[in-house]
């Protein structure tokens, strides 16, 4: 239950976001589109709190709630800019949160801290070329060796990779052990070794870097080790849950902004000398889109409460995620189709939306794999 007082905090939050984002961010989207956003937009996110208020405050972060966190990423998604979004929470939320709950005193100042500062900028290193859904089929090996491990492999479609610090990383320390054969690193992206594939060309999310890492003989202290040495799988299915949730709160946010630029085209547009809103054929278009973005809102609020409680709910959360992602891009089409050929053009902003919107029913788990999950607990 959240009290009038996270509320107002909550209210109070949002109107910081809003100004920032509408200062910071708003007027540079387009333009970001074809350069990528500049690294300096992550320092000051961090100069105004930005990525830590889901963290303690000795830590640097605000120690508000999960619905905090939420509220910020909801502000950013609506001002346009998906891959500046996606990076941010990659940033804040993802990479982030598994140093906040295994991580040791050191780990946590040398890297925590200086994240949630801007200081320093984080990335997940997990699907490979050769293993995405399957993480159990992941390649990269980490072999012990006298004071730490030697890292061989590669990464691809990292988020934040030109641009990352240190990289969450999870690698095989022991092939034989199946999925207990899995522990996860944190790599600083100047080590040895360590070397940055060119950017990636994509569908949507343009303002964002997306690469592939390659590890070379790449030599990690003991103390990279975050958590204990063949818990890596477990600690990244519980990092799994928290990235489809913010994934989830984007992705309602993102369809809430195309139904808003759907209603603003239907009311402004004029076809035989009266505003298309009026066609009901329209009009009923809308209504859905109203209806299954206010069930997907009810749907992430319901599990996020859970969540913020400390349950973990694998199964709720896959179709918070499932159902989120398909109402995004079902949202985007059909108000790319209210649009209609001006839908098309790159000037207005909801073919942006509709390019941005596909990839959410792939990152943190494809529809399939939701679906899998969902199934699993089903007990079917």
């Amino acid at each position: 239950m959240i009290t009038d007082y996270e509320v107002d905090r909550h209210t109070e939050l949002r109107k910081t976001v809003r100004k920032f984002v509408q200062n910071e961010i708003v007027p540079y989207v387009e333009e970001w589109e074809e350069t990528g956003f500049p690294s300096e937009i992550f320092r000051k996110m961090g100069e105004l709190g930005l990525f830590g208020v889901f963290y303690p405050e000795e830590y640097g972060g605000s120690d508000m709630d999960y619905f905090a966190a939420m509220a910020v990423t909801e502000e950013i998604v609506a001002a346009g800019s998906g891959g500046l979004a996606m990076a941010f929470n990659v940033h804040a939320l993802m990479a982030t949160n598994p140093i906040l709950k295994y991580g040791t005193d050191e780990q946590l100042k040398n890297y925590l801290v200086p994240a949630i500062a801007g200081e320093k900028i984080a990335a997940l290193g997990i699907t490979e070329p050769s293993a995405g859904s399957d993480v159990a089929g992941l390649k990269t090996i980490a072999e012990k060796v006298d004071g730490g491990w030697i890292l061989n492999g590669s990464k691809v479609f990292i988020t934040n990779g030109q641009r990352a610090d240190f990289l969450i990383l999870i690698a095989r320390t022991n092939i034989e052990a199946g999925i207990n054969g899995y522990s996860i690193f944190l790599v600083d992206s100047d080590n040895e070794g360590y070397s940055v594939g060119k950017k990636l060309h994509k569908v949507g999310m343009r303002s964002s870097d997306t690469t592939e890492i390659f590890l070379e003989n790449v030599f990690v202290p003991s103390t990279a080790l975050l958590g204990k040495e063949g818990e890596g799988f477990k600690q990244l299915m519980w990092q799994l849950n928290g990235e489809r949730l913010i994934q989830a709160t984007a992705c309602v946010a993102g369809a809430q902004r195309c139904l808003d630029l759907a209603v603003q085209y239907a009311k402004e547009r004029q076809q035989f000398n009266k505003p298309i809103s009026k066609k009901q054929v329209l009009r009923h278009y809308l209504a859905d889109m109203q209806t299954e973005v206010g069930a997907a809102r009810a749907l992430l609020y319901q599990t996020a409460a859970a969540y913020n409680k400390g349950e973990i709910l694998p199964k709720e959360i896959s179709m918070t995620k499932l159902f989120a992602s398909q109402v995004y891009f079902r949202t985007a089409d059909q108000s790319m189709q209210i649009h209609g050929g001006y839908g098309y053009m790159d000037e207005y902003p909801i073919s942006r939306e509709w390019r941005d919107a596909r990839l959410m029913r792939i990152g943190g788990g494809t529809d399939e794999i939701q679906k899998e999950i969902i199934a699993k607990y089903m007990e079917i």
